[in-house]
């Protein structure tokens, strides 16, 4: 049999690709802002100019300050985008965590299963369920079809306003019936317990991630730094380029605001409306294919 050998892409295609990338690129989002700042600097480049054949009064201030405060500046942006990023692999690290520990339970129930299936088949629902349930709730959205088609109660969706608690109550009710009816002893119970609030864990986990964002007086003076920081940029690029300064300007003004974006995406990982979001769906998906493959060998 022939072997199938994937290439990598060339390293120089690939930086042309993210290079000219329009989905997934932050460039929209903050190009309406980086034309704002390019028509604000033509105005002062005008103005200047103006002021100087009319009353020779020069516009213009020393590079140097521009200096020293955009490198300060740039620190604070790289300081928060690490931070945005920080949080980011936090909530992917938690979700591998859903996805080893359903993985486990789905193994750890097998003799459940073989022995009741009925039973076998209602705690398999619920982990497969389960992921949906914490994507929902993160989300801040209704139980979706997903969610609908694995769970056989669909009233208990309208009852309880955090369906992960509800999948984990029906957890610990099916594993205290297997243990009633003798299908797994109490080590068996035991070590399920363990692996089943690992599980509540890592909505939790992801909740706390979701529910304390950066402090706000801290994006609101990065804001406003970096406001002022492009507003008087001009004043010290017209001795130096001259006409050039609203080029100059918007490419500072791109950068600048890019990271600053770049921060704000990160800061919530579960968004589907966030362009670096998380992909929950697929994790999810890739769950529920693994515990179907597990409950198939037992059957």
């Amino acid at each position: 049999m022939s072997k199938i050998v994937h290439e990598k892409p060339h390293p120089f295609q690939d930086f042309w690709k993210h290079a000219f990338a329009i989905h997934g690129s932050i460039t929209p989002h903050v190009l309406p802002n980086v034309l704002a700042v390019g028509v604000f600097s033509t105005l002062i480049l005008y103005a200047a100019s103006f002021a100087e054949q009319q009353w020779k009064w020069h516009l213009r201030l020393e590079v140097a300050p521009y200096e020293l405060v955009g490198a300060a500046l740039a620190v604070l942006l790289v300081l928060r985008t690490n931070a945005g990023y920080d949080r980011w692999w936090e909530a992917r690290k938690v979700w591998g965590g859903i996805v080893n520990q359903s993985r486990n339970l789905a193994i750890m129930s097998r003799t459940v299963l073989s022995s009741d299936r009925k039973l076998g088949e209602e705690i398999f629902a619920y982990l497969k369920a389960f992921p949906y349930a914490c994507m929902d709730a993160l989300r801040n959205e209704k139980p979706g079809e997903d969610l609908r088609r694995l769970l056989l109660d669909k009233e208990s969706l309208k009852k309880w306003q955090h369906i992960p608690n509800y999948i984990h109550v029906e957890l610990t009710r099916c594993f205290q019936e297997a243990e009633k009816k003798s299908w797994i002893n109490s080590f068996q119970h035991k070590l399920l317990h363990e692996e089943r609030l690992l599980l509540i864990n890592y909505i939790g986990m992801c909740e706390r991630i979701l529910k304390t964002p950066l402090p706000f007086v801290y994006a609101v003076k990065l804001s406003r730094f970096i406001l002022i920081f492009l507003l008087l940029l001009p004043f010290g690029l017209i001795p130096k380029v001259l006409w050039l300064t609203p080029f100059v300007t918007m490419v500072v003004a791109y950068a600048l605001l890019s990271l600053d974006q770049i921060g704000k995406e990160l800061q919530n990982p579960f968004s589907f409306s966030n362009l670096s979001h998380l992909p929950l769906d697929d994790i999810c998906a890739t769950i529920e294919k693994n515990v179907d493959e597990i409950a198939s060998i037992i059957g």
